[in-house]
């Protein structure tokens, strides 16, 4: 194998991180979600020695399969959690500020129509405390006519207006690479598809843990001073046999439109006809998503989870209903996606109605951490944090650290006539190395992907430079091309080959086997159901 390739570089980290008498480790992160990179990168900025590994691919789990929006939970208020919106509200302000080009402000419309649930006053108070937690005030209610502008092709019977208000989005997998990018700067070393097989435990306290490498099947064995799971779905997997249970997997599915059949400016919000949950339509990556549901999952947490008939069905009933002169069916669908989220479960009966907060466990020195908000990871590392510092009393805790790279000191980096909004997106997603990129680009490679918003220097990028194991790493979480474009890109898999083949090391005979595996994936997990009757346009 070439050694320039990413997979020969891997196996020399592997070798010199651990293997050797110096492998042991401040902290041990597993897991490689939103949640185990923040607490990863905080860690890491902390002075600690950490590793971090994934038993798949970075982001694979809930983190690449979200609904994501970087939001203050409006929905919270009315239900009396004052101090989770006003957290998840400031976080989102301070990713806008940080990530420009990753995270984005979104502005939020929702329709009042007569004898419809949140009316006018109601709805229009709680956007006046959501905007005072931000720091910001603004206009939120429009007549008719003036809302009918700001989204054309909205139901008019019974309208009265609507209000809008500002959310943000991201690109979550993208989110978590850039984290982790950043911890790598800070000194962690993070690993994909590196397996914990058991944890290890010195007398009463966790001191490492047994690794295994999915890919080749070796296995090593590390000491850790302090072990920390950030599984998700999976924590109580790893939890001692006698602690109690409290994940509940809850699945959240979606659809994605191309842009052109659900043109939507704005990002249009509304209250399910059916069961009064909200449901929401927004533009994303060149495509727009609809989502979100809210079931319980009961499949095999290690099995991709997909979108069901009955899920289909439901948001179609919602999309139908707010834009019915769109008569939008079935076929216009490009993808699905569906994410399990690990929400701490309390009995109810309904699943919207059970909590978002996060909770950290302690158990003979394992901290397991599971709930919680893609807006408020850091929050959720921080509190990790306080408790691993119970465990290493030669470390002091700080609270307040001043983040790697601000968006002042990137901006100045752009050069070679990149258009400013390119130049943004770069940075956003890579950082500092953003300008790396453009020093690898090709011929052609700046172009946007016909459908997305995807450079073909990212490709090229990802492929060389981050971890790539799989086709599916490369179309499903380094760039998104499996959900934004017809038949996950098979359409562009011809110019794709030619970028990254070389760039990954691959023969014919592992990109082709590489390429049935994702098609096959993709069929069964990212498509319409098999079982999905046919569904008559809106009237």
């Amino acid at each position: 194998m070439n050694p320039d390739h990413w997979q020969a570089r891997r196996q020399a980290v592997l070798g010199s991180s651990l293997t050797t008498p110096e492998s042991q480790w401040d902290m041990l992160v597993i897991g490689g979600g939103i949640t185990g990179a923040g607490i990863c990168l905080e860690a890491a900025r902390r002075g600690l020695k950490v590793l971090l590994v994934e038993q798949r691919d970075f982001a694979w789990g809930t983190s690449s399969r979200s609904s994501k929006l970087v939001h203050g939970g409006l929905r919270y208020l009315s239900e009396g959690k004052w101090s989770l919106t006003r957290d998840a509200v400031q976080e989102r302000q301070r990713l806008l500020h940080d990530m420009p080009g990753l995270v984005e402000m979104q502005s939020f419309a929702f329709a009042d129509y007569a004898g419809r649930k949140p009316g006018r006053w109601l709805f229009s108070l709680g956007l006046a405390l959501y905007d005072r937690m931000a720091g910001q005030r603004g206009r939120h209610y429009y007549p008719a006519s003036e809302f009918l502008m700001l989204v054309p092709g909205i139901g008019r019977d019974q309208l009265k207006g609507g209000l809008c208000y500002d959310d943000a989005k991201t690109d979550d997998a993208r989110l978590v690479l850039r984290v982790l990018q950043e911890a790598r700067e800070a000194g962690a070393c993070t690993m994909n598809y590196l397996a914990v097989e058991e944890i290890c435990y010195t007398g009463q306290q966790a001191s490492g843990a047994l690794l295994k490498d999915t890919l080749d099947g070796k296995s090593y064995r590390i000491q850790a001073r302090a072990v920390v799971n950030a599984t998700g779905v999976w924590a109580d997997r790893l939890r001692l046999p006698a602690a109690d249970k409290h994940i509940r997997p809850l699945r959240g599915s979606h659809l994605v439109f191309p842009s052109w059949r659900l043109p939507v400016a704005q990002a249009v919000s509304l209250m399910h006809p059916r069961d009064g949950r909200p449901v929401f339509m927004f533009p994303w990556e060149g495509a727009t998503l609809v989502g979100t549901t809210d079931v319980d999952h009961c499949e095999d947490l290690q099995q991709e989870a997909s979108i069901t008939k009955d899920e289909v069905l439901y948001l179609m009933e919602a999309l139908q209903w707010q834009f019915p002169a769109l008569q939008i069916g079935t076929g216009d669908i490009i993808s699905t996606y569906a994410g399990v989220r690990p929400v701490i479960g309390s009995g109810k009966v309904d699943p919207s109605r059970e909590g978002r907060d996060h909770t950290v466990w302690q158990e003979q020195g394992l901290i397991s951490v599971a709930g919680g908000k893609l807006t408020t990871f850091r929050l959720i590392a921080l509190d990790v944090l306080r408790h691993v510092a119970t465990l290493l009393p030669d470390w002091r805790y700080v609270e307040n650290m001043q983040g790697n790279a601000s968006a002042a000191e990137l901006r100045p980096i752009a050069a070679q006539g990149v258009s400013e909004s390119v130049w943004q997106r770069l940075q956003g997603r890579y950082g500092r190395q953003a300008k790396y990129i453009l020093d690898c680009m090709q011929n052609g490679e700046l172009e946007r992907i016909s459908g997305s918003d995807t450079l073909w220097v990212e490709l090229r990028w990802a492929a060389r430079h981050e971890s790539v194991m799989r086709l599916e790493d490369l179309m499903l979480r380094r760039t998104r091309l499996g959900l934004l474009l017809p038949a996950g890109g098979m359409g562009h898999m011809p110019r794709i080959r030619r970028i990254c083949q070389p760039e990954l090391g691959w023969g014919d005979t592992q990109w082709e086997t590489q390429q049935h595996a994702y098609q096959e994936l993709w069929q069964r997990n990212y498509s319409l159901p098999p079982d999905l009757p046919a569904l008559p346009e809106a009237d």
